[in-house]
């Protein structure tokens, strides 16, 4: 491992939640959420169907467009994948300050 310059290196114990839901669109979500002590509270949230990945907080469910670009969703798709986590999704913590 000589030849890496590494910037972090480390071990967590994290807490992940298999979660399938269908909404009236019928788009199925697999998803697994990830709670972690990094990114300052928000949940690593994966698509287990595309392995679409994104680091998800409530300042990211209120940007326009975030879930359609990230996840490669439809509009309608979107709002239901966002009513989703809005119930998931904690508040950010700055616990470092």
């Amino acid at each position: 491992m000589a030849d890496f310059d590494f910037l972090y290196d480390g071990t967590e114990e994290t807490k992940t939640r298999f979660v399938c839901v269908v909404g009236e669109t019928l788009r199925r979500f697999d998803l697994a959420i990830t709670t972690t002590n990094r990114f300052y509270g928000k949940k690593l949230v994966t698509d287990m169907q595309t392995g679409r990945t994104a680091v998800i907080g409530p300042d990211d469910l209120e940007a326009e467009g975030y879930l359609e670009h990230v996840f490669k969703l439809t509009e309608e798709e979107a709002e239901e994948l966002c009513s989703f986590l809005e119930q998931v999704v904690g508040p950010v913590s700055f616990s470092d300050i």
